[in-house]
């Protein structure tokens, strides 16, 4: 049986500040409850800041979080969050890993802010889970771990599982916590000072910010190529879907966005091949597989064509970790 959670209880919060995390994410969710603190003047929640070993807990942005103790000499809390940025495959080393598995057999909730969602699939600790991570990383992290279930939504609660994205998300995260443990009122006066809205919306905006498009019926079209990468139905099949027919769709293509639909799906697939060469491990002929190439020589012409560069050269770049993107490069 999945373990519950009382999120009245969480009164100490544990942050893990891997190398490279992103401070943003990490401030916005220690800083939600000092306020909690200020507002209510009173001693509500406290905070530790950990680090994997002795070392600092350098951010992304150059910066460290001080004072900080080494995870092993971690005091109990009610939940450690672990607080991820850039380069998470190498913050995810097997004494962390070991550690969070510690950590949950003795009962401890365990998050995650931006990529921590990561380390915690790696331990294991997601599976058959709900969970959120930055938008920039869920293709390549569902194909990785699949027996997780990555959603699209700023923060996801789970049984003894909180995780969230980046940015302002892991903020929204900390006052669900204090609206259960303290009321509405207390998290809507914290928001307040933080210049939020004060609420949590019903229904969360998406995770992943999507241009908008002028034409509904176009959005439909382009929302049912997005969900067919693996599979792509053909043209003829997504305008009998959304019923219209294909030379208006066609049109519509043309006249909004400057390309056929064959070759804005295309355009589709081959974005999201590039997101899995760049972020996930899946060999070069299954990240081809996986946008609906069932040739690898049609794959590496197309992609070739649109980068400038075969899938392999791709990976190796990658590799040598000269890539600006999420799980191993820049971010803030």
């Amino acid at each position: 049986m999945r373990p519950t959670l009382d999120l009245a209880s969480i009164a100490s919060v544990g942050f893990l500040t891997l190398p490279n995390h992103s401070m943003v994410a990490t401030v916005n969710a220690l800083e939600a409850l000092r306020m909690a603190n200020y507002v209510s003047e009173s001693n509500i929640y406290s905070w530790h800041l950990l680090t994997p070993d002795a070392a600092v807990g350098e951010a992304s942005n150059g910066l460290s979080l001080s004072p900080a103790r080494p995870l092993a000499e971690a005091k109990a809390v009610d939940l450690l969050l672990v607080c991820g940025g850039i380069d998470i495959r190498h913050a995810a080393s097997p004494a962390v890993t070991d550690a969070l598995r510690r950590h949950a057999r003795r009962g401890t909730a365990l998050g995650a802010l931006c990529t921590g969602s990561f380390v915690l699939a790696e331990a294991g600790l997601l599976d058959h889970r709900r969970c959120a991570i930055h938008w920039e990383n869920l293709a390549a992290i569902r194909e990785e771990f699949q027996h997780v279930d990555f959603i699209e939504a700023p923060f996801v609660i789970d049984g003894d599982r909180l995780t969230c994205t980046g940015g302002v998300a892991p903020m929204r995260m900390m006052l669900a916590l204090i609206a259960a443990r303290c009321g509405r009122d207390l998290a809507d006066r914290v928001a307040e000072q933080f210049i939020l809205e004060p609420g949590t919306p019903a229904r969360r905006p998406s995770a992943r910010p999507r241009p908008a498009l002028p034409d509904p019926t176009l959005a439909r079209a382009v929302r049912l190529m997005q969900a067919t990468l693996e599979e792509p139905p053909g043209i003829a099949a997504i305008a009998r879907r959304i019923e219209v027919s294909p030379r208006q769709l066609e049109r519509l293509f043309r006249q909004y966005l400057g390309a056929t639909p064959t070759a804005y799906h295309l355009g589709l697939r081959l974005d999201r091949a590039r997101e899995l060469l760049r972020l996930s491990t899946l060999p070069v002929t299954d990240v081809g597989l996986a946008c609906g190439f069932r040739s690898a020589a049609h794959f590496s012409t197309a992609y070739t064509r649109r980068f400038g560069r075969p899938p392999r050269a791709e990976r190796a770049a990658a590799d040598l970790g000269a890539l600006p993107m999420a799980l191993t490069g820049q971010r803030d």
